[in-house]
Protein backbone atom coordinates (compact mmCIF):
# COMPACT_ATOMS: atom_id res chain seq x y z
CA UNK A 1 0.00 0.00 0.00
CA UNK A 2 2.73 2.33 0.46
CA UNK A 3 4.37 1.75 -2.80
CA UNK A 4 0.97 2.33 -4.27
CA UNK A 5 0.59 5.76 -2.57
CA UNK A 6 3.78 6.73 -3.85
CA UNK A 7 3.25 6.06 -7.44
CA UNK A 8 -0.20 8.01 -6.88
CA UNK A 9 1.95 10.45 -5.91
CA UNK A 10 4.33 11.05 -8.42
CA UNK A 11 1.72 12.07 -11.19
CA UNK A 12 0.59 14.88 -8.56
CA UNK A 13 4.52 16.04 -7.98
CA UNK A 14 5.05 16.37 -11.46
CA UNK A 15 2.06 17.96 -12.56
CA UNK A 16 1.48 20.38 -10.04
CA UNK A 17 4.57 22.59 -9.92
CA UNK A 18 4.58 23.80 -13.10
CA UNK A 19 1.55 23.58 -13.43
CA UNK A 20 0.97 25.88 -10.55
CA UNK A 21 3.66 28.13 -11.70
CA UNK A 22 1.32 29.08 -15.64
CA UNK A 23 -1.20 29.58 -13.36
CA UNK A 24 0.87 31.69 -10.51
CA UNK A 25 2.09 33.93 -13.99
CA UNK A 26 -1.00 34.09 -15.58
CA UNK A 27 -3.35 34.92 -12.68
CA UNK A 28 -0.94 37.35 -11.21
CA UNK A 29 -0.66 39.66 -14.44
CA UNK A 30 -4.36 39.22 -15.31
CA UNK A 31 -6.00 40.44 -11.80
CA UNK A 32 -3.04 43.23 -11.38
CA UNK A 33 -3.46 44.33 -15.18
CA UNK A 34 -7.49 44.58 -14.58
CA UNK A 35 -7.29 46.03 -10.90
CA UNK A 36 -4.79 48.91 -12.47
CA UNK A 37 -7.40 49.37 -15.44
CA UNK A 38 -10.50 49.91 -12.21
CA UNK A 39 -8.28 52.49 -10.64
CA UNK A 40 -6.74 54.61 -13.51
CA UNK A 41 -9.87 53.93 -16.20
CA UNK A 42 -13.04 53.16 -14.50
CA UNK A 43 -12.87 55.12 -11.12
CA UNK A 44 -15.83 57.43 -12.41
CA UNK A 45 -18.01 54.89 -13.52
CA UNK A 46 -18.07 52.66 -10.50
CA UNK A 47 -21.76 50.70 -11.44
CA UNK A 48 -22.53 47.54 -9.62
CA UNK A 49 -20.45 45.05 -11.66
CA UNK A 50 -17.47 47.02 -11.30
CA UNK A 51 -17.46 46.67 -6.98
CA UNK A 52 -18.19 42.78 -8.04
CA UNK A 53 -15.36 42.56 -10.24
CA UNK A 54 -13.13 44.69 -8.08
CA UNK A 55 -13.93 42.12 -4.98
CA UNK A 56 -13.24 39.04 -6.67
CA UNK A 57 -9.58 40.38 -8.38
CA UNK A 58 -8.67 41.09 -4.53
CA UNK A 59 -9.65 37.76 -3.46
CA UNK A 60 -7.44 36.01 -6.47
CA UNK A 61 -4.61 38.26 -5.37
CA UNK A 62 -4.96 37.20 -1.71
CA UNK A 63 -4.65 33.13 -2.52
CA UNK A 64 -1.91 34.07 -5.66
CA UNK A 65 0.45 35.23 -3.16
CA UNK A 66 0.72 31.90 -1.65
CA UNK A 67 1.44 29.78 -4.70
CA UNK A 68 4.84 30.10 -4.47
CA UNK A 69 4.83 27.86 -1.17
CA UNK A 70 3.18 25.10 -2.99
CA UNK A 71 5.40 25.18 -6.06
CA UNK A 72 8.31 24.63 -3.58
CA UNK A 73 5.92 22.48 -1.53
CA UNK A 74 5.66 19.99 -4.53
CA UNK A 75 9.29 20.66 -5.72
CA UNK A 76 10.71 19.20 -2.76
CA UNK A 77 8.71 15.79 -3.16
CA UNK A 78 5.95 16.82 -1.05
CA UNK A 79 7.79 18.75 1.82
CA UNK A 80 6.20 21.46 3.58
CA UNK A 81 9.07 23.80 5.28
CA UNK A 82 7.17 26.42 6.10
CA UNK A 83 5.97 25.88 9.12
CA UNK A 84 2.76 24.99 10.75
CA UNK A 85 1.15 28.74 10.58
CA UNK A 86 1.87 28.77 7.06
CA UNK A 87 -0.11 25.50 6.21
CA UNK A 88 -3.37 26.69 7.95
CA UNK A 89 -3.21 29.80 5.98
CA UNK A 90 -2.37 28.37 2.98
CA UNK A 91 -5.13 26.06 3.16
CA UNK A 92 -7.54 28.54 4.41
CA UNK A 93 -6.73 31.19 1.48
CA UNK A 94 -7.50 28.22 -0.51
CA UNK A 95 -11.11 27.44 0.42
CA UNK A 96 -11.64 30.92 0.87
CA UNK A 97 -11.08 32.00 -2.77
CA UNK A 98 -12.58 29.23 -4.03
CA UNK A 99 -15.85 30.19 -2.81
CA UNK A 100 -15.04 33.83 -2.43
CA UNK A 101 -15.02 33.41 -6.72
CA UNK A 102 -17.65 31.37 -6.64
CA UNK A 103 -20.54 33.50 -4.02
CA UNK A 104 -19.16 36.64 -6.49
CA UNK A 105 -19.63 34.78 -9.48
CA UNK A 106 -23.12 34.09 -8.26
CA UNK A 107 -24.06 37.67 -7.09
CA UNK A 108 -22.24 39.31 -10.72
CA UNK A 109 -24.83 36.30 -12.50
CA UNK A 110 -27.93 37.60 -10.31
CA UNK A 111 -26.99 40.79 -10.77
CA UNK A 112 -27.00 40.97 -14.68
CA UNK A 113 -30.48 38.89 -14.48
CA UNK A 114 -31.86 41.45 -12.67
CA UNK A 115 -30.41 44.18 -14.52
CA UNK A 116 -32.05 42.74 -18.14
CA UNK A 117 -35.10 41.23 -16.72
CA UNK A 118 -36.01 44.41 -14.41
CA UNK A 119 -33.73 46.98 -15.46
CA UNK A 120 -35.93 49.80 -13.97
CA UNK A 121 -35.40 48.27 -10.65
CA UNK A 122 -32.13 47.47 -11.01
CA UNK A 123 -31.05 51.16 -11.51
CA UNK A 124 -33.38 52.87 -9.03
CA UNK A 125 -32.43 49.96 -6.14
CA UNK A 126 -28.82 48.13 -7.43
CA UNK A 127 -26.09 50.56 -6.91
CA UNK A 128 -22.63 50.81 -6.07
CA UNK A 129 -23.63 51.44 -2.35
CA UNK A 130 -25.75 48.02 -2.56
CA UNK A 131 -23.17 46.13 -4.20
CA UNK A 132 -20.32 47.42 -1.36
CA UNK A 133 -22.37 45.98 1.27
CA UNK A 134 -22.91 42.54 -0.59
CA UNK A 135 -19.46 42.79 -0.99
CA UNK A 136 -18.70 42.65 2.89
CA UNK A 137 -21.11 39.99 3.52
CA UNK A 138 -19.35 37.82 1.46
CA UNK A 139 -16.34 38.18 2.70
CA UNK A 140 -17.45 37.59 6.48
CA UNK A 141 -20.33 35.06 5.02
CA UNK A 142 -16.60 33.06 3.65
CA UNK A 143 -14.62 33.84 6.32
CA UNK A 144 -17.25 31.87 8.79
CA UNK A 145 -17.95 29.12 6.61
CA UNK A 146 -13.99 28.48 5.83
CA UNK A 147 -12.63 29.00 9.14
CA UNK A 148 -12.86 25.36 9.99
CA UNK A 149 -10.23 24.69 7.69
CA UNK A 150 -7.73 26.64 10.28
CA UNK A 151 -8.82 23.70 12.81
CA UNK A 152 -8.43 20.69 10.58
CA UNK A 153 -5.17 21.64 8.35
CA UNK A 154 -2.09 20.99 9.40
CA UNK A 155 1.39 19.64 8.37
CA UNK A 156 1.55 15.95 9.46
CA UNK A 157 4.37 13.12 9.13
CA UNK A 158 4.12 11.62 5.58
CA UNK A 159 3.26 8.34 6.72
CA UNK A 160 3.06 6.73 3.58
CA UNK A 161 6.58 6.47 2.68
CA UNK A 162 8.55 6.35 5.39
CA UNK A 163 10.54 9.65 5.43
CA UNK A 164 10.71 12.54 8.04
CA UNK A 165 9.34 14.57 4.89
CA UNK A 166 6.25 16.97 6.36
CA UNK A 167 2.69 17.14 4.47
CA UNK A 168 0.45 19.86 4.31
CA UNK A 169 -2.98 18.30 4.00
CA UNK A 170 -6.42 19.58 4.72
CA UNK A 171 -6.99 16.95 7.54
CA UNK A 172 -4.11 14.84 9.59
CA UNK A 173 -6.61 12.48 10.93
CA UNK A 174 -4.50 12.49 14.24
CA UNK A 175 -7.67 12.64 16.61
CA UNK A 176 -9.98 10.65 14.33
CA UNK A 177 -11.59 13.69 12.86
CA UNK A 178 -12.13 11.94 9.50
CA UNK A 179 -15.53 12.04 9.19
CA UNK A 180 -15.99 15.08 10.80
CA UNK A 181 -14.08 16.69 8.18
CA UNK A 182 -15.49 14.26 5.28
CA UNK A 183 -19.52 16.32 6.67
CA UNK A 184 -17.71 19.56 7.01
CA UNK A 185 -16.51 18.99 3.17
CA UNK A 186 -19.98 18.09 2.05
CA UNK A 187 -21.31 20.85 3.53
CA UNK A 188 -18.82 22.71 1.50
CA UNK A 189 -19.54 21.15 -1.42
CA UNK A 190 -23.17 21.62 -1.14
CA UNK A 191 -23.50 25.08 0.16
CA UNK A 192 -20.27 26.76 -1.89
CA UNK A 193 -21.17 25.31 -5.04
CA UNK A 194 -23.92 23.10 -5.93
CA UNK A 195 -26.77 25.65 -4.52
CA UNK A 196 -24.42 28.54 -6.39
CA UNK A 197 -24.74 26.28 -9.47
CA UNK A 198 -28.43 26.06 -9.26
CA UNK A 199 -29.13 29.73 -8.53
CA UNK A 200 -26.13 30.69 -11.41
CA UNK A 201 -27.78 28.26 -14.42
CA UNK A 202 -31.67 29.19 -13.43
CA UNK A 203 -30.41 33.13 -13.41
CA UNK A 204 -28.56 32.42 -17.07
CA UNK A 205 -30.80 30.59 -18.64
CA UNK A 206 -33.56 34.04 -17.90
CA UNK A 207 -30.68 36.27 -19.27
CA UNK A 208 -30.14 34.70 -22.45
CA UNK A 209 -33.81 34.10 -22.69
CA UNK A 210 -34.49 37.85 -22.17
CA UNK A 211 -30.87 38.97 -24.52
CA UNK A 212 -32.29 36.78 -27.84
CA UNK A 213 -36.02 38.23 -27.09
CA UNK A 214 -34.51 41.70 -27.12
CA UNK A 215 -34.50 44.41 -29.83
CA UNK A 216 -33.16 47.23 -27.59
CA UNK A 217 -29.66 45.59 -26.89
CA UNK A 218 -26.62 46.77 -29.30
CA UNK A 219 -24.36 43.85 -30.80
CA UNK A 220 -21.56 44.73 -28.04
CA UNK A 221 -24.32 44.47 -25.26
CA UNK A 222 -25.22 40.79 -26.48
CA UNK A 223 -21.51 39.89 -26.82
CA UNK A 224 -20.55 40.92 -23.48
CA UNK A 225 -23.93 38.90 -22.18
CA UNK A 226 -22.17 36.19 -24.49
CA UNK A 227 -18.83 36.42 -22.76
CA UNK A 228 -20.19 36.50 -19.48
CA UNK A 229 -22.31 33.30 -19.78
CA UNK A 230 -19.70 31.57 -21.20
CA UNK A 231 -17.16 32.72 -18.71
CA UNK A 232 -19.20 30.82 -16.21
CA UNK A 233 -20.05 27.93 -18.14
CA UNK A 234 -16.06 27.61 -18.57
CA UNK A 235 -15.83 28.29 -14.81
CA UNK A 236 -17.98 25.86 -13.64
CA UNK A 237 -17.45 23.13 -16.25
CA UNK A 238 -14.01 23.16 -15.48
CA UNK A 239 -12.91 24.03 -12.47
CA UNK A 240 -15.67 24.35 -9.80
CA UNK A 241 -17.68 20.91 -10.43
CA UNK A 242 -14.92 18.50 -11.37
CA UNK A 243 -13.09 19.45 -8.26
CA UNK A 244 -16.09 18.96 -5.99
CA UNK A 245 -16.68 15.86 -7.09
CA UNK A 246 -13.34 14.37 -7.02
CA UNK A 247 -12.66 15.62 -3.52
CA UNK A 248 -15.53 13.96 -1.80
CA UNK A 249 -14.69 11.21 -4.35
CA UNK A 250 -11.01 10.78 -2.65
CA UNK A 251 -12.15 11.68 1.17
CA UNK A 252 -14.57 9.15 0.63
CA UNK A 253 -12.45 6.08 -0.57
CA UNK A 254 -10.03 7.28 2.06
CA UNK A 255 -12.64 6.98 5.15
CA UNK A 256 -13.24 2.96 3.60
CA UNK A 257 -9.10 2.81 3.64
CA UNK A 258 -9.45 2.12 -0.31
CA UNK A 259 -6.73 3.33 -2.60
CA UNK A 260 -7.72 3.97 -5.72
CA UNK A 261 -4.85 5.54 -8.33
CA UNK A 262 -6.65 6.90 -10.94
CA UNK A 263 -9.47 8.77 -8.79
CA UNK A 264 -6.39 10.16 -6.95
CA UNK A 265 -5.18 11.57 -10.00
CA UNK A 266 -8.30 13.15 -11.17
CA UNK A 267 -8.71 14.83 -7.77
CA UNK A 268 -4.93 16.34 -8.02
CA UNK A 269 -5.62 17.40 -11.61
CA UNK A 270 -9.01 19.03 -11.00
CA UNK A 271 -7.27 20.54 -7.78
CA UNK A 272 -4.56 22.53 -10.47
CA UNK A 273 -7.55 23.03 -12.05
CA UNK A 274 -10.05 24.54 -9.35
CA UNK A 275 -6.24 27.11 -9.40
CA UNK A 276 -7.12 27.85 -12.90
CA UNK A 277 -10.30 29.89 -11.68
CA UNK A 278 -8.04 33.06 -11.09
CA UNK A 279 -6.88 32.61 -14.65
CA UNK A 280 -10.38 32.87 -16.44
CA UNK A 281 -11.82 35.58 -14.27
CA UNK A 282 -9.81 38.06 -16.43
CA UNK A 283 -12.39 36.98 -19.36
CA UNK A 284 -15.32 37.69 -17.06
CA UNK A 285 -13.99 40.94 -16.61
CA UNK A 286 -13.99 41.75 -20.15
CA UNK A 287 -17.75 41.62 -19.72
CA UNK A 288 -18.40 43.66 -17.08
CA UNK A 289 -16.29 46.80 -17.82
CA UNK A 290 -15.04 48.26 -20.99
CA UNK A 291 -11.23 49.42 -20.52
CA UNK A 292 -9.82 46.32 -20.39
CA UNK A 293 -11.91 45.04 -23.18
CA UNK A 294 -10.54 47.73 -25.40
CA UNK A 295 -7.06 46.98 -24.04
CA UNK A 296 -7.59 43.55 -24.81
CA UNK A 297 -9.32 43.57 -28.09
CA UNK A 298 -9.64 46.80 -29.32
CA UNK A 299 -12.76 48.28 -30.59
CA UNK A 300 -14.73 51.41 -28.68
CA UNK A 301 -16.05 51.97 -25.03
CA UNK A 302 -19.27 51.25 -24.35
CA UNK A 303 -21.32 54.98 -23.55
CA UNK A 304 -24.26 53.56 -21.72
CA UNK A 305 -22.84 53.51 -18.03
CA UNK A 306 -25.66 51.45 -16.70
CA UNK A 307 -25.35 48.47 -19.48
CA UNK A 308 -23.72 46.03 -16.97
CA UNK A 309 -25.39 47.89 -13.64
Amino acid sequence: AKNHNSSCETFQINLLPSLYGIEFVIALVGNMFALYLLVTKERRNWHTGIVLSCNLAISDLLYILTLPLLIVYYALQKNWIFGRAACKIERFLFHFNLYASIFFITVISVNRFVALKYPFFSRTYLGPRQAKITSVVIWILVGVICSPVLKFASPCPDMHNNSTKNVCVSNCNQHNTEMSHFNYTMFLSVFGCVIPFLITFASYCVVIQVAWKSVSLTTLERRKVALLVISVVVLYAISFLPYHFFRMKHFHLKIIKHVDCPVYSAYQVTKGLATLNMCIHPLLYMAVFDSIRVACCGGRRENKTQDMN
